[in-house]
């Protein structure tokens, strides 16, 4: 979905994270990618494609040590009501999310290097 909604709205060349790209046309931060990502969840939801999953209001951590405040996208498990944060932040456009327990990434959670 990122992949043809970047390159109709030129956020195809999207670099994961904010400073990478910083400034570059089409740059995203973590609003942008959190919004569009529940978007994206939402219709899929509307198409039935979400069959074990609902759409949850987006979530924000504040600073942690050595980090700026974050945004997610979240998902929860009907089965067990757990919450997922669905990251696509961290990565360059058309990525695989990352899908990390929310309280996992509620506590600073980064993509392993």
């Amino acid at each position: 979905m990122e992949i043809w909604v970047g390159a109709h709205t030129g956020t195809d060349k999207d670099l994961g994270g904010t400073f990478p790209g910083a400034g570059r046309a089409g740059q995203m931060d973590c609003i942008d990618e959190s919004t569009n990502t529940t978007t994206y969840l939402k219709l899929f939801a509307a198409q039935g494609w979400l069959r074990n999953h609902s759409v949850e209001p987006r979530m924000a951590r504040g600073f942690i040590p050595l980090s700026w405040p974050h945004t997610s996208a979240v998902i929860r498990e009907l089965g067990t009501n757990q919450r997922y944060a669905v990251d696509s932040w961290f990565l360059d456009n058309g990525q695989v999310p990352f899908i990390v327990p929310l309280e996992i990434w509620k506590d600073g959670w980064k993509p392993p290097h």
